[in-house]
């Protein structure tokens, strides 16, 4: 057993989960960070996954009952638990997702925020009082509980989206079942577990929360249970289009939060310290392999030659390598097709009249563990490559000199999840957050595309899915709307002034 094997198994044991390993099993999980086994777990079976989502039925029955402020004391007292383990889970999220560690506990301290939002809001649950046309009669919404959660996440987020779903879903009174990305599973054993200890302490139902393990065929189980009203689905785009008509067909819900192609446009008033800042931490951090990760930059003719050249020398001093060596920026892409997806494109990129400004190349590291050295491409145009996402660390600059030109070659791709602006005119940030400027989800002036608070709605357009997640109204999609008329009077009034008598 290697060493970082041995402290996966010593951290899931402080967080209380049961040893999952089983040297027979099929799921074998690896760290990036040097290539090594962590442990062999057993997928679930179909039968497994028919189980759990009985038992999570069954918990619904008795969880919607009960008032919201109770709910919301177990996702507080969740929330206490992750602040007592933030290192502990932390940790998991380095091992399986190769995060640096501040960025692993940065994470956690996410889950923290949503759970303290979702108590919050577990006395919040409002609709409206809705005036009627007809006298004596009163009108109103109310929300209630919809039904189990299925919850499917990707790898680069192993426990922040999850708990993003979890915390607002069980507030509003549902159970959650989890099929995390099968390259992460121990960070969702190890989640579970501090869930099913608050559970515990706070005398909620058992089944409230349930991961599934294995591959896609694993959840295409749970997508396709009618039992199962709300699937949010985190990754790809090409996933997502795979995951929609499926719930579609049984008219069921969905919540998608899928690819991202993320710019952000430098002016020429731009307060280029801050810009260097913004955009090395977005376009390199968690080695490019964030959905809100900066891919494109576009910048004005006056003032890109000063940037490039300031920001390849930011990019030539990256401390790359192990994210458990003190000082690291830039860790491990996930896997070897990771990287030969960085290099491919670097490739076509520079055929098509592309120039590698740095990077690109791969950098040596503990074991079989995959590094590269974040790479910036200058494009002559904003070509097929460009407009195509790749999950690494990969810039691509792009030059205009009239704003509207900008704004084109911003909205000019298929996805719409985050975008950015780097400018001291008014003019220019407004326009751009307006109706006529950036058509994405999440649009910031004067920081990068990466990175949100929970406080707002997470979510993108277009190829991106659609869906919101975290802050603001989010709630309203884990639970289902009724429309009242309450009639005090002695009349019978029918409305739009319909007579039938």
């Amino acid at each position: 057993m290697t060493d970082l094997a041995t402290l996966a198994q010593q951290t899931l044991a402080r967080l209380g989960a049961q040893d999952p390993f089983h040297d027979d099993g099929d799921l074998i999980v690896r760290t990036p960070i040097d290539g090594s086994e962590l442990g062999r777990l057993r997928s679930h079976t179909p039968a497994d996954v028919d189980d759990l989502i009985t038992t999570a039925q069954e918990a619904f029955t008795a969880w919607r009952t009960v008032p919201a402020p109770e709910r919301g004391a177990l996702v507080r007292e969740w929330g206490n638990l992750l602040r007592e383990h933030k290192d502990d889970l932390g940790t998991l999220v380095t091992l399986e997702a190769g995060k640096i560690p501040s960025e692993g506990a940065g994470e956690v301290q996410e889950m923290i925020d949503i759970c303290d939002l979702a108590t919050g809001l577990s006395r919040q649950l409002f609709g409206l009082t809705i005036a009627s046309e007809r006298p004596g009669h009163r009108m109103m919404e109310q929300w209630h509980p919809l039904g189990v959660v299925g919850v499917i996440t990707a790898f680069n987020f192993p426990v922040a989206v999850f708990s993003w779903n979890a915390a607002l879903a069980l507030t509003c009174g549902d159970p959650v079942i989890w099929k995390p990305s099968e390259k992460t599973p121990l960070t969702a054993l190890g989640t579970l577990a501090l869930l099913e200890q608050a559970a515990r302490r706070v005398g909620a139902p058992a089944g409230l929360g349930a991961v599934l393990l294995g591959d896609a065929s694993v959840g295409q189980v749970m997508v396709d249970d009618e039992r199962v009203p709300l699937i949010s689905a985190t990754g790809s785009t090409a996933m997502g289009k795979k995951v929609a008509p499926r719930v579609a067909a049984r008219l069921g819900r969905t919540l998608l939060e899928l690819g991202g192609n993320n710019a952000a446009i430098v002016a020429p008033s731009a307060d280029l310290d801050l810009t260097v800042r913004g955009v090395v931490f977005s376009a390199v951090g968690t080695a490019g392999q964030r959905c809100t990760t900066l891919r494109r930059l576009i910048v004005h003719a006056d003032v890109k030659d000063e940037l490039v050249e300031r920001l390849k020398s930011a990019y030539e001093t990256l401390p790359i390598g192990s994210p458990l060596d003190g000082g690291t920026l830039v860790g491990p892409l996930l896997e070897e097709v990771s990287a030969e997806r960085f290099t491919a494109a670097i490739d076509r990129a520079t055929a098509d009249g592309g120039t590698l400004i740095t990077g690109g190349e791969r950098v040596p590291g503990p074991g079989s563990g995959v590094y590269v050295q974040p790479a910036i491409v200058d494009m002559p145009a904003q070509t097929e490559v460009v407009r195509t996402e790749t999950f690494a660390p990969l810039l691509y600059v792009l030059t205009y000199t009239d704003f509207d030109e900008a704004i084109a070659l911003h909205n000019g791709v298929t996805q719409g999840l985050s975008s950015s602006i780097f400018t001291r005119d008014v003019l220019e940030a407004e326009t751009f957050l307006s109706a006529t400027g950036s058509d994405t989800g999440i649009a910031n002036v004067n920081i990068g595309p990466s990175g949100a608070e929970i406080g707002g709605a997470f979510g993108g357009e277009k190829d991106t899915g659609g869906g919101r997640e975290s802050g603001s109204d989010a709630w309203k999609i884990y639970m289902r709307r009724t429309t009242n008329t309450v009639n005090y009077s002695r009349e019978l009034p029918l409305a739009q002034g319909v007579e039938f008598g």
